[in-house]
């Protein structure tokens, strides 16, 4: 299969997707000017035109409102955040318009509406440009969350989210944009609420999503040089959640690590964990641990950001005292 970068994968979802329904279009700040803040945009308005590439001013609360808008009365948009942290000055477009349009009306009516959430921290771009902000929405009954950790993914998960009739929080860590894999050139899509066993193990389960599911594979590499063999599990997506497979794999392995980047508290760790052992209480030898951020805000410094921030290290560790 041949190779792109993860930035390449979401452009070339977007314009099959546009291609194949004229009723996509994208909506945001810089789009045709750009191509987005991170390139992820790039050619679509010399493709298909300021009709359905459309620019707008910098006002989130436009944006979604009328995304919202556009769903209702039949269109597919899809709307970048430029950055996830930026959804906070459009809560209620989303928490109570978007996620209970369908259910207010009876299913009179849906909202097939994308938004794109470039997320976590990269290149000290501090508190405000670097939050993981997932748990703000899983929250949020109505609404769908995907997270991938790859470019095979970024695309299949993309496309599904375009075709779902219901709106979709599309994470998309920045840290991932420059990183390349194999993306098939035909078409396929990956469904939403199926998690994928990335690497292999019997001793633990872990459980990640996102660019943490790579800093999860380099812990299993380093845990399996000292004989301990991790199942990695990789959500994709956040709602609909993979139940099974986790559960399946929790009872190989009897003992369970969530990481994630956002901050540990309240985050989607707290959740899975929460439900591990409400479920498969019987079958843990041990409590399920969790690694997440610390609970402060980004920083800026270099340092500081790489102190606050969970690594490969981090979820060795916690395997350890699992162990």
């Amino acid at each position: 299969m041949p190779e792109m970068t993860f930035t390449e994968a979401t452009l070339a979802a977007m314009r099959e997707e546009m291609r194949r329904d004229p009723l996509v279009f994208v909506i945001g700040e810089d789009m045709a000017s750009q191509g987005g803040v991170f390139g992820q945009f790039k050619g679509l308005a010399e493709e298909f035109g300021a009709g359905r590439v459309l620019d707008t001013p910098i006002s989130e609360t436009s944006i979604v409102g009328a995304a919202v808008g556009a769903a209702l009365c039949g269109a597919r948009p899809v709307a970048d955040m430029h950055f996830a942290d930026f959804v906070a000055c459009a809560m209620d477009e989303i928490v109570n318009q978007a996620a209970k349009a369908r259910y207010m009306f009876g299913g009179q009516c849906s909202v097939p509406m994308v938004l794109r959430m470039p997320d976590g921290a990269i290149n000290s771009a501090a508190a405000q440009h670097s939050q993981s902000v997932e748990a703000w929405m899983l929250h949020t009954p109505g609404v769908k969350l995907v997270a991938p950790s790859n470019p095979y993914d970024a695309k299949g998960l993309l496309k599904s989210a375009i075709r779902d009739d219901d709106p979709v929080l599309y994470y998309e860590h920045k840290a991932l944009f420059k990183t390349r894999g194999e993306v098939p050139g035909e078409e396929y899509v990956v469904p939403m609420g199926q998690a994928a066993l990335r690497h292999v193990g019997s001793d633990v389960t872990i459980v990640s999503y996102s660019l943490m599911v790579q800093r999860c594979l380099e812990a299993a590499d380093e845990l399996a040089a000292d004989g301990i063999e991790a199942d990695v599990v990789d959500l994709r997506s956040l709602r609909p959640l993979d139940w099974e497979a986790i559960a399946t794999s929790v009872r190989k392995t009897h003992r369970v690590v969530v990481a994630h980047e956002a901050c540990r508290t309240g985050g989607v760790g707290a959740e899975i964990a929460a439900q591990i052992g409400e479920e498969l209480f019987d079958d843990l030898d041990a409590p399920v641990l969790r690694v997440g951020a610390r609970d402060v805000p980004i920083p800026f410094s270099p340092p500081l950001e790489r102190f606050v921030l969970p690594g490969p290290a981090d979820v060795a560790a916690a395997v350890r005292r699992l162990m």
